[in-house]
């Protein structure tokens, strides 16, 4: 082993990765720009024909009435549960302790909107029906994670997602999606985003996941209530000038990876099992439902990196550039399956998986 190579050095000399779509460089963008006719006009300041069509063709996959185009994901949901507060006339939410909004947006929810959350459920398992029956509180509207990612992207079954839906409506709960990967849920669901999306009265997907666009997502749901989030999205300075390289790039990979979710997710539940025979090793969950999962080691982060930098060195495969401590005494990354793993021969991979396996014997 090189002296004094960090894991992500040594992830970053593989000739192949388990994982992901590929390096995030500019050859992203370059790729898409090459179809692209130079004369084709830009957006300006959310409105053409460019913004206009993409938003469009988002509503009607998603089956709902309206839609709009967000750099980030992270201003769309702070926005979405203004505007549902806004017309309970009531600043109170729930959604689960993992919630993007709660551990990565520093505040943002509190200290732009002055609206509290209500946290529901363990931080362990999804949010249940009956949690929402057990609130002892008045909200505003529930957010909903499909997946849960911060627990390997858990799925409630969907009967479940459909009582929480027929529950929410008959109280007035406005319900919202925080659907980042709402594309690579359904092949385990079996349904349409719109079936999905139906169960919801506004969504947001992400484009630069799975997808593998530059930075976007879309905001759906009724024609008022975008109406209402495109005003939001003016103050929040989401109007940029142009936002024309972001919604380029989210149209093309759409529509080139769409197609290919339910591979990712065939090749997940492959990629799962092979971990879970490796000793000392197991995925949550243990059959994943949908392309990512988790990945734990039951070793801290200090025994297990040395191990997979060896292995990535002698192996040529990377798995992972980013391992961190879960708890005292194991370790995890996250996993998601796209285009890079097919590219990895299986007789390489079936190799470097017996490798793992002894190395963490002799650990």
């Amino acid at each position: 082993m090189s002296e004094h190579q960090t894991l992500s050095e040594a992830f970053n000399r593989t000739a192949y990765r388990l994982s992901g779509q590929g390096p995030r460089n500019v050859e992203v963008l370059k790729s898409v720009l090459e179809q692209v006719d130079g004369s084709t006009e830009s957006d300006m300041y959310g409105k053409g024909r460019l913004i206009e069509d993409f938003q469009s063709e988002m509503a009607a996959y998603l089956g709902m009435e309206s839609a709009v185009f967000f750099p980030s994901g992270t201003m769309a949901q702070q926005i979405a549960l203004r505007i549902w507060c806004d017309e309970k006339k009531l600043r109170q939410v729930a959604y689960h302790p993992l919630c993007h909004l709660e551990i990565h947006e520093e505040d943002g929810l509190k200290e732009l909107h002055g609206i509290k959350p209500i946290l529901l459920a363990d931080m362990n398992r999804l949010i249940t029906l009956e949690d929402v029956k057990n609130l002892k509180e008045d909200i505003a509207c529930l957010l909903l994670e499909l997946p849960q990612r911060e627990i390997g992207g858990q799925l409630p079954a969907f009967s479940e997602l459909e009582a929480i839906s027929a529950y929410c409506r008959e109280k007035g709960i406005k319900l919202h999606l925080d659907g980042a990967r709402l594309f690579e849920i359904l092949p385990y669901y079996q349904k349409t985003a719109e079936e999905v999306c139906a169960l919801f009265d506004s969504v947001y997907v992400s484009f630069y996941k799975s997808i593998g666009g530059i930075a976007g997502a879309i905001l759906a749901g009724g024609a008022d209530f975008i109406a209402k989030s495109k005003v939001w999205k003016r103050r929040h300075g989401g109007d940029l000038i142009s936002l024309y390289p972001y919604i380029l790039s989210s149209a093309y990979y759409f529509r080139e990876r769409i197609g290919k979710m339910d591979q990712y997710y065939r090749d997940a539940k492959v990629l799962a099992e092979r971990f879970n025979q490796c000793h000392g090793v197991n995925t949550r969950p243990e059959v994943p439902v949908s392309n990512m999962f988790h990945v734990h080691f039951d070793a801290p982060k200090v025994k297990v990196e040395p191990v997979l930098i060896s292995l990535y060195e002698e192996s040529g495969i990377g798995i992972t550039g980013n391992l961190r401590d879960f708890d005292e005494g194991t370790s995890s990354f996250e996993l998601s399956v796209g285009d890079l793993y097919p590219q990895v021969p299986e007789e390489k991979r079936e190799a470097m998986f017996r490798m793992l396996d002894a190395k963490l014997r002799e650990m």
